[in-house]
């Protein structure tokens, strides 16, 4: 079981923010800005490629209610899920960050030469 389906059977402790019957909301442990959540399914799906659209456009919703009840709805925020080893997923369950209560740089890629990449 991954360390994600443990904290949605609460044999690992997070800090909720949202729960719904398929989704489940928590601070994440290494924030990254003055808010950062992570938003998850409760059924486990690798990464975004395996979710069906269905459960995303529920999962959608979700989110905006997250960003909502942490305040950040108005002003704005990022939502990132990293597929794959390429694309930086540590987690083999699929998770959304949500960052916001400051105005967010674009960080990573912000200096790169895109020709460096091909």
């Amino acid at each position: 079981m991954c360390i994600f389906c443990k904290i949605v059977t609460k044999e690992i402790p997070s800090n909720a923010v949202a729960e719904s019957e398929e989704f489940y909301a928590f601070h994440d442990i290494n924030p990254k800005a003055p808010i950062h959540v992570l938003a998850i399914p409760k059924a486990h799906y690798q990464s975004f490629n395996d979710i069906p659209g269905d459960v995303m456009g529920r999962m959608a919703t979700f989110i905006q209610e997250v960003a909502k009840t942490v305040g950040i709805k108005e002003s704005g925020y990022r939502i990132i899920s990293n597929i794959g080893e390429n694309g930086g997923q540590e987690v083999g369950h699929l998770h959304f960050h949500i960052l916001g209560g400051a105005k967010l740089s674009w960080g990573h890629f912000a200096d790169a030469d895109p020709n460096d990449f091909f």
